[in-house]
């Protein structure tokens, strides 16, 4: 786990699942049989060292007959399902009226499909464990509701052409990527455009970054290191990302441009 909060709710969790199965009179084999898991998955989550999905949570709840007391817990679970860092960025993404972000290596977050996210987190060296996995595709899809929000923040993004072209995690998933791309560029809240490697003149050329604007009017980045991230929130740091986002826009292609760019990417993807 990366963060002590997290760490907390779980071994709290995995503690109250113990104390009722043992009050049940079962042991961590005949409870993971019952419930549809291995003892070994019974045994992590009780130690706080694995995160248990929702029906595993439903499930035992309803064979130990623990009330609603067990089932209660999955809202702070599926908080404790996501790394802090992610958590943090979800709090400032859910606050933002405005959200703009330039993406120079892959598919923005926000805009990734399952299958996509995945990918990108399989390359990752040193690797990743399945369950990390699980647990980082999770958080990056939970993000979503951002779009989903009301009322609704005014979204957009650039894409680097490269982005388009890359076929992270196979041809068939790059295909899907671009079909998805191209039906949240439809919703009327969101702009999606595309900046052409052709193009001479780029005031991205210092790497990927975000924009947040909050209810208050302060504007706060975001940029995504190696090894870490940050937040922007000096006011004089966050003007210059401002005019750079501003002029990397007027120099990508248009909104309508932009679709047809990605149709004719995918188009060359059949």
């Amino acid at each position: 786990m990366e963060d002590e909060e997290a760490t907390a709710v779980l071994k709290a969790v995995g503690r109250q699942i113990k104390i009722w199965r043992e009050a049940a009179g079962m042991r961590q084999a005949e409870f993971g049989a019952a419930i549809g898991y291995s003892e070994e998955t019974v045994s992590s989550v009780e130690r706080g060292r694995r995160v248990p999905r929702p029906e595993f949570l439903d499930k035992a709840d309803e064979v130990l007959g623990a009330g609603g007391k067990l089932a209660a817990m999955k809202e702070d679970v599926e908080k404790a399902r996501y790394p802090k860092k992610v958590r943090d960025l979800k709090r400032l993404e859910d606050e933002a009226v405005e959200l703009g972000a330039y993406a120079a290596l892959h598919i923005h977050g926000l805009l990734q499909t399952p299958e996509y996210a995945q990918a990108l987190y399989e390359m990752r060296r040193p690797s990743y464990t399945e369950d990390e996995i699980e647990r980082l595709v999770a958080a990056r899809m939970a993000r979503k509701t951002l779009f989903e929000r009301v009322p609704r923040p005014l979204v957009t993004f650039v894409q680097e052409e490269v982005t388009l072209r890359r076929p992270v995690g196979g041809r068939m998933t790059l295909r899907r990527q671009l079909e998805h791309l191209l039906s949240v560029s439809e919703l009327r809240h969101v702009e999606v455009q595309v900046m052409p490697t052709d193009q001479e003149d780029h005031a991205g050329m210092m790497g990927s970054f975000r924009l947040l604007k909050l209810p208050d009017g302060k504007t706060l980045g975001h940029s995504e290191g190696q090894l870490h991230d940050r937040v922007i929130s000096d006011h004089r740091e966050a003007q210059i990302l401002e005019m750079r986002y501003g002029m990397i826009r007027a120099q990508a292609l248009t909104p309508r441009d932009s679709r047809a760019f990605i149709e004719k990417v995918l188009g060359d993807e059949t």
